[in-house]
């Protein structure tokens, strides 16, 4: 008599099976705490019982938002969400001015690096738009929360402050997702080169126009401003529309097709640590925060739509081969020869897309 042993691909398919059960219930604790979270702090934001509701919110959200981000960047995230919780309530507890500063400033530079280690990679021009809508969505949140701690601020200050802080956070994590600096080649290192000079200018441009800009320059640039925000509701920024947006879609692009597109996408930082300040600034209302945000992300959207075909077209992608789809055997009529190039470049795309395969983990699983 011989005995039966289980079958080993039922064994597995439990285990599986399981694990998804527990990993489903972590993400609807997870969606839950953060619904709980935005409701607290929309509520406040329209004024009804701003400080319990936004504290409860502020809270609830820096809780979510830390578990995520370590859940995310495989670390330990009850431990890290339990730390947040508690620094969160000691916050409020202890009722400094400072304390509820830095909280805000943490929440905004948890948020923004979230944003951007939130995403996915993009076979498609209209993913990668999704994804960028995605880390914003992640990123404005955040926003919402870090004004729940009632911060005092001075916000050019608090602004560049959860900038540095994301891109010092952000690069550290990209350094071990995109294979560390070996792994970017010359084309990926001018990249990186171009992506850090382009902010840097960018930043010191701004700053020197408000300081040392002429009453004339600086009055232009206001009123324009104010033409936007009285006729359109609100302006895209500059910072995320000509260089977060289109870096965060590029680099999702990039990254199914290459794992140095993670060193693209952390250049991202430049549009998510500004709109996880957007709601601190007193002059700007929930409304206009979220316009100008929009408005940033089709500005920035087109520009990237730009910089993906180039790159394709750079590397050998649909762009490039389009043209070499012309000839016609003899005798076809006119109407077919018009065709043909259509017809070969839609291939010549789907091919493509089709070898963009570079595995990734799901968006609610450990990227490390």
């Amino acid at each position: 008599m011989t005995r039966t042993s289980p079958s080993p691909t039922r064994v597995r398919e439990g285990g599986r099976s399981g694990f998804r059960l527990r990993l489903r219930q972590q993400v609807l604790l997870w969606s839950t705490v953060c619904g709980v979270g935005i409701v607290c702090v929309l509520l406040a934001a329209f004024g009804l019982h701003d400080e319990l509701l936004g504290g409860i919110g502020a809270v609830a959200l820096t809780t979510a938002y830390v578990y995520g981000l370590a859940a995310r960047t495989g670390g330990r995230p009850f431990i890290c969400a339990a730390l947040g919780l508690v620094l969160g309530i000691a916050v409020f507890v202890v009722g400094s001015n400072e304390l509820r500063t830095g909280a805000a400033v943490m929440m905004a530079a948890v948020s923004a690096v979230f944003a951007v280690m939130g995403t996915t990679p993009a076979v498609t021009f209209a993913r990668a738009a999704r994804e960028c809508g995605v880390a914003a969505i992640i990123a404005g949140l955040g926003s919402l929360a870090a004004i729940g701690y009632a911060p005092v601020v001075t916000v050019n200050r608090f602004q560049y402050t959860v900038l540095v802080l994301a891109l010092i956070g952000v690069f550290l994590l990209v350094y071990r997702l995109g294979a560390g600096l070996h792994g970017l080649g010359r084309r990926g290192l001018a990249t990186v080169s171009a992506g850090a000079i382009l902010l840097l200018a960018t930043l010191l441009y701004a700053e020197a126009i408000r300081r040392y800009g002429t009453p004339g320059l600086v009055g232009t640039l206001r009123d324009g401003v104010v033409w936007m925000r009285e006729h359109l509701g609100g302006y895209p920024r500059p910072i995320e529309a000509l260089l977060g947006v289109p870096a965060l879609a590029w680099g999702t692009h990039m990254r199914a097709r290459r794992r140095q597109g993670w060193w693209v996408c952390a250049f991202g930082v430049a549009a998510t640590a500004p709109m996880a300040s957007t709601f601190v600034n007193p002059e700007v209302s929930v409304v206009e925060g979220v316009l100008s945000i929009c408005y940033s992300l089709v500005v920035g959207l087109a520009l990237g739509y730009v910089v993906i075909g180039a790159d394709l077209f750079l590397t050998g992608g649909p762009g490039r081969s389009a043209g070499s789809i012309r000839s016609v055997r003899k005798g076809r009529s006119r109407r077919a020869a018009e065709v043909a190039p259509a017809a070969g470049r839609r291939a010549v795309r789907e091919a493509e897309e089709a070898a963009a395969v570079r595995p990734e983990p799901r968006r609610t699983q450990a990227l490390l």
